[in-house]
């Protein structure tokens, strides 16, 4: 009798998901690094009121 060992690995959708979100998060992190600090103002000052939330 022979035995066979099998390794099967299974990707679920959380993996993919938290890499996914990880990756997202250094591209932000260092394009955020190189922006120029009004460049972030607007865009931040720009979703705020896309999300209709008061600023000023």
């Amino acid at each position: 009798m022979t035995t066979e060992n099998k390794v099967i690995e299974v990707s679920t959708p959380a993996t993919a998901g938290i890499a996914l979100a990880f990756i997202t998060g250094l591209t932000l992190l260092f394009a955020s690094g190189y922006a120029q600090a009004t460049a972030l103002h607007d865009a931040a000052h720009d979703q705020r009121h896309a999300m209709a939330f008061p600023c000023h």
